[in-house]
């Protein structure tokens, strides 16, 4: 086997790989969007065995070719509309490739000052950018840290108010923790919560209602938390959320801010998705009242341009992070760590190894800088506004919530359903969309409806492909709509 690293055939292969996803971004539009293989199909293309000797790039690239791009979904589609983005950018990848090329691991500043440091330098940045209150900074004695997702910022902030409440009441009293959220709440929480090891009858998903935009309503948190008092039970945790995943629901921060601080719980604001288009003034409202929060969250590499993955997590009390989440093995002791001088994000995280995430948003933010930023935000909030015209005009269609950003949540409504099921019609028109592979768009359940979420976001969506995917709903609209009068 030659050199793994010569620089040389380094060189080669890394030109083969940028021309092979240029190729790939140029012709995007001619695969089908969401991925229309059948489950085990790469077993039936591929040896069950790994081979004895070395391969080519070449030959491996072909096999990229034949039997991995049929098996993916093609998230940067233009056409993409599921889900939440995940934004790229050329300054996006290239920071990856830099992060990924110099292959530092950074846990603690000794093992790299410079990943360290300037992780330290660019959540400060984005934190003014966003007006984040100077407690949440470095330079206000907070700061912020780049994990990997949103998940993990739940967790560790979750470990963190744990201990916090357990060092007030005493360790043995972790049954009577609780968490709130609501129903519109991630996943996320719950999951963490569990590992946390909080009892899962603990867990508050309080009830929204269509009638609020289903944000959570502070009269319903202070009602949920006083009838856990009274059964001698302790507020702990509260999250809200700046747009939720189903619906894009903003909780009111400041009022739910001002219920839980009365009872000494930490509240986190997960603005996962919406965060980012905080860093435009007309936007910023939306997180109004963080200053009363204990940590903010949001992913970068959802509307950001920046590559999967970057979840940027600050906090106002970095402590609180680091006596529950430290470590502190023989085997990493040195005279920068034990001078305090210095930031050691292992002491900020679940894991101990970490990547340099901070190249990337580095290069983001220089490359293209934040008023470019926001204008690249603001195009895909104004096609959003003008897909919820188009679906106004039709009739037979309604918009389910106020649109929030650029997302658009709608569906097929009852009384053209023919005396069908509305939420079995509007099943059978997503995934007839999706299956044509022109579109890709993803559904949510709320109050007892079935809803068609257009979340525009790609970096490559442009009007155009707005308009193109409302005229594929319609077609496929008027052929089930027509098969079910028919069998009506």
């Amino acid at each position: 086997m030659n050199n793994p690293l010569d620089p040389e055939e380094f060189k080669r292969q890394g030109y083969m790989i940028v021309d092979f996803l240029a190729d790939y971004y140029h012709n995007i539009e001619n695969y089908s969007v969401l991925s229309q293989v059948d489950p085990g199909y790469l077993q039936k293309n591929l040896p069950s065995y790994a081979p004895f000797g070395s391969e080519s790039i070449e030959i491996i690239l072909q096999d990229i070719k034949r039997h991995i791009i049929p098996g993916i979904t093609h998230w940067q589609s233009p056409n993409f509309f599921a889900f939440f983005p995940s934004s790229g950018s050329t300054a996006g990848f290239m920071g990856e490739m830099l992060s990924t090329g110099l292959n530092t691991v950074g846990f603690n500043w000794l093992s790299s000052p410079a990943a360290t440091e300037l992780e330290t330098m660019v959540m400060d940045w984005l934190g003014q950018e966003l007006r984040l209150p100077k407690e949440f900074l470095f330079t206000g004695h907070g700061g912020g840290v780049m994990l990997g997702t949103t998940c993990e910022a739940i967790l560790a902030t979750l470990v963190a108010a744990r201990d916090r409440m357990l060092n007030l009441i005493g360790r043995d009293n972790i049954g009577k923790l609780v968490v709130y959220g609501s129903d519109q709440t991630h996943c996320a929480v719950q999951k963490a919560a569990h590992i946390a090891g909080f009892d899962p009858n603990n867990f508050r998903a309080i009830k929204t209602s269509r009638s609020s935009s289903f944000s959570l309503l502070p009269q319903s948190l202070l009602k949920t938390i006083q009838k856990d008092l009274h059964s001698g039970l302790v507020p702990c945790y509260l999250c809200a959320t700046v747009g939720t995943t189903s619906t894009t629901a903003i909780d009111p921060v400041g009022a739910l801010c001002h219920v839980a601080k009365n009872y000494g719980m930490w509240i986190h604001v997960d603005a996962a998705y919406a965060g980012s288009a905080c860093i435009c003034p007309e936007f910023r409202h939306l997180i109004d009242g963080v200053e009363d929060a204990d940590s903010f969250s949001l992913n970068a590499h959802k509307w950001f341009l920046t590559n999967l993955d970057c979840c940027c997590l600050w906090v106002k009390d970095p402590n609180s992070l680091i006596k529950s989440l430290s470590t502190n093995p023989s085997y990493l002791h040195n005279n920068a760590s034990e001078s305090k001088q210095v930031v050691d994000y292992k002491d900020w995280q679940i894991t101990l190894s970490r990547r340099f995430r901070a190249l990337k948003v580095w290069l983001v933010l220089r490359s293209y800088g934040i008023s470019n930023l926001r204008n690249f935000l603001r195009s895909h909030v104004e096609m959003a506004k003008s897909f919820e015209e188009l679906v106004k005009l039709d009739k037979r269609f309604e918009i389910v919530v106020p649109r929030n950003l650029a997302m658009v949540c709608f569906r097929v409504i009852p009384s053209v359903a023919h005396g069908g099921d509305a939420n079995e019609i509007n099943r059978k028109l997503l995934d007839s969309m999706n299956e044509s592979g022109r579109v890709y768009m993803s559904h949510a359940m709320v109050d007892g409806m079935f809803i068609i979420r257009c979340a525009i976001g790609a970096t490559l969506t442009q009007q155009e492909h707005v308009i193109i995917a409302w005229k594929i709903v319609q077609e496929h609209a008027n052929t089930i709509l027509n098969k079910t009068a028919i069998s009506a």
